[in-house]
This record gives structure tokens, sequence and C-alpha cells, in this order.
């Protein structure tokens, strides 16, 4: 194990966090905002113009999210419960709303609007540590209170807001791998020793989370599903296994292939997954600009669903659902389920769950219903405070720049 990942193994996750008080919260904040500010520097070195005005504008916008949420959020202490809508106390520094609320300007010139407020890196960097500092000085004039309904209406919007810069940890890693730069800041891919698939029993699973605690609005509220008796893979699929669907011509079999992967295979002209250079005699990926031999045992990554799908197809298989996932990580665990080393596609379309309610903050899932697909589990570059097996995610069909695979379950 990398000493990247060691680090990373010993912080807390996110079912710590979701309940943490004041003091490991504080921790956890300066952390994960040293950890912002690493993955700037090491990317502001890019050789690219274009991706340094990214990270101006991203930066300025984790900083805006903090202190938006916080120091300036007039209903903090109602927690979830808070008006997103609210009207918001002046910021640190003038402009911030016009350049850094994605719902307010057009994606397409976040660049030019990072530059109205900041002329550089630096000025940013200097916003982002005022932000955090009045973050915890906040925090700590918090009370300390006894109710579990009090304490996490206090603490939602700190929590909210280390939860949102932990997801830009993978966002950066995506990025840096799209780009080609090699940070060190990410874990390279494990060989997985062979597990047989997981039999399990039918049941009655808990979905969701419940009270006390932070959770987000796609997490909520929990509701027992009725999960027939399944076979599930103990681990992602490898590169050995998909290489099989490789070998045996499964790109240019469209039996394997759903109406809209045939129109993406067409659209794309692929024959192998994104980033990957050599199949035939061992994996070579190119990895953060650098032709990396991997080993076969590795778990597939940056695939889109179709592929998944495809393989799963051509294998006699299935992508498992949801449920089965969250109860298979979870009754499975101490029969060799393994997870973490990349994020999972599932069959699940990404929906709102019976009763849900919209937290204050609904960009993450909100927009997003019913046009994407579940994904669960974390990969080597989801941040410590996002690994949870009751996490959700989502992404689009032909989303490849993620690190995600996928594993199978009996047909």
């Amino acid at each position: 194990m990398s000493s990247v990942l060691e680090r990373a193994a010993r912080g807390p996750d996110f079912a710590t966090l979701r309940l943490a008080g004041k003091d490991v919260l504080s921790l956890a904040l300066i952390e994960t905002r040293n950890r912002t500010l690493r993955w700037i520097s090491a990317l502001e070195a890019a050789p690219d113009d274009a991706a340094s005005l990214s990270l101006l504008w991203t930066l300025g916008h984790i900083a805006w999210f903090q202190e938006r949420w916080t120091a300036r959020n007039v209903q903090r202490g109602r927690g979830d419960r808070a008006d997103p809508a609210a009207p918001r106390l002046a910021s640190l520094v003038p402009g911030v709303d016009d350049a850094f609320d994605p719902d307010a300007i057009d994606p397409r010139r976040r660049e030019v609007h990072a530059a109205t407020v900041f002329a550089d890196l630096s000025a940013a960097r200097g916003y982002a540590v005022e932000t955090l500092e009045l973050a915890l000085d906040l925090l700590d004039a918090t009370p300390d209170f006894e109710g579990d309904a009090a304490a996490d209406d206090a603490l939602y919007c700190f929590r909210l807001a280390l939860f949102h810069e932990a997801m830009h940890a993978e966002r950066f890693a995506e990025h840096a791998q799209a780009i080609g730069v090699d940070t060190g800041l990410v874990a390279r891919p494990a060989a997985l020793a062979p597990r047989p698939p997981i039999a399990l029993p039918a049941t009655r699973w808990l979905l969701g989370i419940q009270p006390p605690g932070f959770a987000f609005d796609d997490q909520q509220p929990a509701h027992v599903v009725a999960v027939p008796e399944f076979e599930i893979d103990a681990q992602a699929v490898n590169w050995a296994q998909y290489a099989e669907f490789v070998e045996d011509g499964g790109y240019d079999d469209a039996q394997h292939w759903s109406e809209a992967g045939r129109d993406w295979l067409a659209r794309e002209g692929r024959r192998v997954p994104r980033f990957v250079e050599q199949l035939r005699h061992g994996v070579v990926q190119r990895r953060f600009g650098r032709e990396t031999r991997l080993p076969l045992q590795a778990a597939v990554v940056h695939v889109t669903c179709h592929e998944a799908e495809a393989w799963c197809r051509w294998a006699g298989r299935r992508l498992p659902s949801e449920v089965e996932w969250e109860a298979a990580a979870h009754q499975g665990a101490g029969r060799g389920f393994r997870q973490g080393e990349v994020r999972e596609w599932t069959a699940s379309t990404w929906r709102a769950w019976p009763g849900h309610v919209a937290g204050p903050w609904r960009d993450p899932s909100a927009p997003a219903f019913g046009q994407a697909r579940a994904l669960r589990g974390a990969s080597v570059a989801t941040a410590q405070a996002l690994r949870g097996l009751r996490l959700r995610g989502a992404a689009e069909l032909d989303r490849d720049g993620g690190f995600s695979g996928f594993r199978s379950c009996a047909a």
C-alpha cells in the first residue's frame, strides 16, 4: 500500500464524520483544506494555461461555498431546514456570488468570472485561508448540545462544507488524469487476489440513512426494500477478465450492446477502455500522462456504463442494483466483499427515494434524477471523508473520465 493510501486509511470516514463533534470536525476541515491546496499547487505546475484558469475558479468556488453556508448563512442553526434562497450576509470579498455560484453563471465562462474577482491563485488562496479561519472560529463558538437533533442542526452546515470540499478531491484527480499530469496524490491500482462470488439469501434491507447525524438528501428517507436471494462478485471485475471480452470481439459484436451503447461505440470508435494503450499482451494504460503497466488482477477502470453492461451480457451476468450492492457490502464484509479501488456502476437509474425531501443544497442530486445511472463504492481517488457504504453517486452512462469500474451478479 502506498504512503498516500496509508495516510488516507487512518483518517475518519463518512460514517464517523457525519456524527463528528466540533473537535473532530475542526481537524477534518483543516486537513481537507490542506489537501485542496496540495492539489491546487500540484496542478498549477501543469503546462496548460487553461487548466490554471480553471483552478482559479475551483478554489474560489470551494472557499465561496464554505463561507456561504457557514459565516454568511443567517439560518445556519436550522440545519437541513435552512432556506437556500434566504438572504445572506455580505462576503469577505465583493463579487464572489456573481463569480462562483454555479447556478448564476455560464459554466463555459467560469474562468472569466473568476478573473473578475481574483487576479491570480495567490489571491484565491488568501480567500480560502480567511474563509476557513472564519468557519473554524464559528464552529468553536457553537454550543455543545446534549440532544442529537440540536447538535445535528448546529453542525449541519459545517459538515456540508466539509463534504462538498472533499468531493473536489476526486474531481481534481479526474482533471489530472484528463490533462496527463502526474501529481503523486493518487495511489497506484493494486492487484487483487481472486475471490469466489458471494451468495446472499433473500432479505429485507434498510436502504439509506436514519437520524442522528448528517445525510445528503439523496440518502433519505431510509426505507425497507425486499431483496431476493442473489450472487454477487466479491470484488470488481479485473483486467484479465475484461481482456477476454475484448479478445473475443466484444466491442464488435452488437448483441452485447444496448442501442445507446451501440450509438456510443459508433460515435467514439472505441475498441478498448479509455486511456488504454495496450491490452493484448498485458495492460498498459496512460495514467496521469504516463504509460503504466497495470496488474492483470487490478480492477478495470475508466469504463462507461455501456462497457460494463456489454461485458455482463457477454459473460451471462448483470450489474447489481443499488440495494443489492449495499446489502452485499454490509452482509458480505466478513465473506470477502472488497471495494474501494473503483466507483462501481449499478443497474439502478439515479432517482429520488420514496418520500424524498430536497435539502438546502440541491446541486449534487436533483438535477440528475432520472437522467443518470447510480454509482456505489469509492475509488483510489476518493477522499477518506467520502468513503462510506451508504453513500450514493451518479454519472451519465457514457462517462469514462471517472475512476469507475464494476462488479457483476449472476443473471
